[in-house]
């Protein structure tokens, strides 16, 4: 099979990414951020693998512990978006605490940029044992790019490229 280009190589979810910097910033560490509350802004982003499977696209993205009723999954100006809340579990009514919580609790949200041709009718979603699966039909075709050629007007300058013999 040839190699595919990945239209997703290199790109990360800048909203979460300013998030995690805020919060470096604001607390000194990620340690201490639990304890704030946490905001659209600062919401939490579940695990995702987009995979390319002929021609579709698949996105999943893990949820454990989110009632499906909570997950609102959303397509506007060709980004797909899912948000929803995980609800903190109750600590025990036996009195215990505990002494460590590293899951993610509160609202989450995940925005992923789908290709330009994209259309509602296009995705579907399905949630089971935690994982939702979307499925973009045809995402994952190959597309045609075109070269576009950059015209050189600086004055007197002059090519870095070393002349080859």
């Amino acid at each position: 099979m040839p190699d595919r280009r990945n239209p997703f190589e290199g790109v990360t979810d800048f909203v979460s990414e300013l998030s995690r910097l805020r919060t470096l910033g604001v607390h000194g560490s990620m340690e201490s951020a639990e304890v704030a509350e946490r905001t659209h802004a600062s919401a939490w982003v579940p695990s995702t693998d987009i995979l390319a499977r002929g021609d579709d696209l698949l996105i999943r993205i893990e949820l454990a512990g989110v009632d499906p009723e909570d997950v609102d999954l959303r397509f506007s100006h060709g980004v797909l978006t899912v948000s929803g809340a995980r609800h903190a579990e109750d600590d025990g009514e036996d009195g215990a605490a505990f002494l460590v919580r590293e899951r993610y609790y509160g609202e989450f949200r995940r925005a992923i940029t789908l290709p330009e041709k994209t259309t509602p009718d296009d995705i579907e979603a399905a949630f089971e044992d935690g994982l939702v699966t979307v499925t973009v039909t045809g995402a994952a075709a190959d597309s045609e790019s075109s070269r576009i050629q950059v015209a050189h007007k600086s004055r007197g300058a002059r090519s870095r490229r070393k002349p080859t013999s």
